[in-house]
């Protein structure tokens, strides 16, 4: 991207000389000639850093800077000043500058500075990105990815929520098999009823029949009163029966009943319960593989898997892990009351690079380490947890899946040469032997910003 630079000086030789050496460092350059010029310039346009002589009419250097600091805050600002003044300058920086240049400027250090601070600043811009794709995602159900494979999952959970057919969700822990039960259950028309959510391997046995369909007094040792079960609380929404292939065989009669006839019986009672409850339930087992080892019911199999919608793990989905790090980030931080707003490139990498066999929960236990490891605004590769630092430390290749498709492959080789490169795109672009328009333009088809 191309950044917008302010330099603000009230002695023109100053301000148009420095502006034209960073002109010829790619940035676009504007020029104001004392503090008050300079706000209104900030006002007008989207300017991406600050450089500011201390002593200016109008409007002084460390006045426009308490004022960047407090409307802008996310601007870094480099203060230009002379000898004499360099205890003042040392108090800006305290006050919030990015750092200070002495005159005479030295154009180098001038453009190193400028590269440091500007490089801070794209992360926050790309972080901005990523929460306006978040809130994208939030209108439409709540499950962040932009991938194509969860797109299509978002697709079939828009298209089978309005019905009354049954889902089976099916995919590895961890992926977030209970995020798209909750989407289902919002966008149906069942939205403003009960959503009841069961967890059947937290359960016995016999706990989880009484939890499901609730007991009679005195039913068994214990059963002090009537409970209601969570098939009655659902009625008339949603019931979530989360790990269903744990359930024994006594359970799935009863549930197929409930599916059948929507009508059961409390524990120790006589009187018949008719609900109209619609059931999604949820595995990390194959169904089919425990249908062929006779424990699951085929005929249940197939009155819960009438939609079938698989979640893909993390591993396969790769280019939705920025979009999730920015999510968790922004609640680890406000939860914590700390000011984190990215993650820098090899930290980034390192992310990319991980196999993640936890999935989304590992990835957000591993975010939420970083942001209260985190010393600063920005997460590192020392904030990371130590398996995924090993797993960066140790990778000097490319893992390529056989059988997947040509697209696949050179997008992981993208991936890994931007990470080599510290994210930068010309030499990745050289190391590849490719234009960098060329590699812009895969790096946008790929999904690999930010």
């Amino acid at each position: 991207m191309k950044f917008n630079v302010l330099i603000a000086d009230d002695e023109k030789n100053i301000r148009t000389g420095l502006g034209r050496a960073l002109e010829l460092d790619g940035y676009s350059v504007f020029l104001a000639a004392d503090g008050q010029e300079a706000i209104e310039m900030i006002e007008r346009e989207e300017i991406d850093l600050v450089i500011a002589d201390l002593k200016m009419p109008r409007l002084s250097g460390e006045e426009l800077l308490r004022r960047i600091v407090q409307n802008y805050p996310t601007v870094p600002v480099i203060i230009l000043t002379g000898h004499g003044t360099i205890e003042t300058a040392v108090q800006a920086m305290r006050d919030g500058a990015y750092d200070f240049l002495t005159k005479p400027v030295s154009l180098d250090r001038l453009s190193l500075l400028a590269k440091r601070a500007l490089s801070t600043r794209e992360l926050v811009i790309q972080h901005r990105h990523l929460q306006q794709e978040l809130d994208q995602h939030r209108n439409t159900a709540a499950i962040i990815g932009k991938s194509n494979l969860m797109q299509r999952v978002l697709d079939v959970v828009r298209q089978v929520a309005p019905t009354k057919a049954s889902v089976l969700i099916t995919g590895e822990s961890g992926v977030g098999k209970e995020l798209v039960a909750d989407a289902i259950h919002r966008l149906s028309d069942r939205a403003d009823k009960p959503l009841v959510k069961v967890h059947c391997a937290a359960l016995s046995e016999s706990l989880l029949e009484s939890e499901l369909f609730g007991h009679e007094k005195g039913a068994f040792t214990g059963a002090i009163g009537r409970k209601r079960g969570r098939f009655e609380l659902a009625n008339p929404g949603t019931i979530f029966l989360d790990e269903i292939g744990e359930i024994n065989q006594s359970l799935q009669i009863k549930i197929l009943r409930v599916l059948q006839e929507k009508q059961f019986e409390r524990v120790g009672g006589e009187e018949t319960l008719s609900v109209d409850v619609r059931i999604v339930s949820a595995t990390n087992r194959d169904l089919r593989e425990e249908i062929e080892k006779g424990r699951f019911r085929e005929d249940l199999f197939y009155r819960l898997n009438v939609v079938n919608l698989h979640v893909p793990p993390l591993r396969e989905r790769k280019e939705d892990i920025p979009l999730l790090v920015a999510a968790f980030i922004k609640e680890f931080a406000r939860e914590n009351g700390k000011p984190v707003e990215g993650i820098d490139p090899r930290a980034r990498a390192a992310l990319h690079h991980h196999n993640w066999p936890g999935n989304i929960r590992e990835l957000r236990n591993s975010i939420e380490s970083a942001v209260v490891m985190s010393k600063g605004p920005i997460i590192t590769l020392d904030d990371l947890p130590p398996s995924i630092v090993r797993d960066n430390d140790e990778s000097d290749s490319v893992r390529i899946t056989l059988g997947g498709s040509l697209a696949s492959a050179e997008r992981e080789v993208i991936r890994a040469n931007l990470a080599a490169q510290k994210g930068n795109k010309t030499r990745t672009a050289e190391v590849l032997g490719i234009g960098r328009k060329t590699l812009h333009r895969k790096i946008a088809e790929y999904g690999l910003e930010g």
